[in-house]
């Protein structure tokens, strides 16, 4: 048999985001966010490419970001209550680390394995975050699928682009749990 680790079996199956909403100050210090990282950057990374890189957001970074949704909202002619939830999204935080997946072109490892290596350091921060004892959410939302936007606020090169902003902060409170996946609808078992 072997070896079972209970305890991180536990958090798995009882894991879950916190709305970015309910999240406030304080946030972790940057002792406790490089460990929140670190083990985040132990994702599955064929190749060893390393094809993502963190930005760790701040509360004045994230007020900025906040203050350039409304022109890039304009530009692309969102109504005003989106510009607005957008908006909130960043000046209501207090911590945002985001998730820049960078695939490159090798043949050897598909641009997809990188994107979904991204996909997962998203999945292990917030759960790293989570497991840390803080909530934590990921989103993203549409200023961070706006090239203009990420290429003037978060300094995005060519290529690179945001797989997920993870929100990390204090719970103001615990929403209940919501249903979870019916593995009878979702499992095909094989067995030839």
């Amino acid at each position: 048999m072997p070896d079972r680790n209970q305890a991180a079996l536990d958090f798995l199956l009882n894991r879950r985001s916190r709305p970015a909403k309910t999240l406030t100050g304080p946030v972790p210090d940057r002792a406790e966010i490089e460990t929140i990282l670190t083990a985040a950057a132990r994702s599955p990374d064929h190749g060893k490419l390393e094809p993502w890189r963190f930005i760790v957001l701040e509360k004045p970074a994230l007020a900025r970001l906040a203050e350039a949704v409304p022109e890039a909202g304009d530009r692309l002619g969102h109504d005003p209550d989106r510009i607005e939830k957008a908006r909130l999204q960043f000046a209501d935080a207090d911590l945002a680390i985001a998730v820049i997946a960078r695939p490159e072109e090798i043949e050897k490892v598909p641009e997809i394995e990188q994107v979904l290596s991204a996909g997962a350091v998203c999945l292990a921060l917030l759960n790293a975050a989570l497991a840390s004892g803080w909530g934590a959410n990921w989103l993203t939302g549409w200023p961070v699928h706006d090239r203009g936007f990420v290429e003037s606020t978060l300094g995005l090169m060519p290529g690179e682009f945001v797989a997920g902003m993870i929100h990390i902060g204090t719970e103001k409170m615990t929403p209940p749990d919501r249903p979870r996946p019916d593995l009878s609808r979702i499992v095909t078992w094989l067995d030839a």
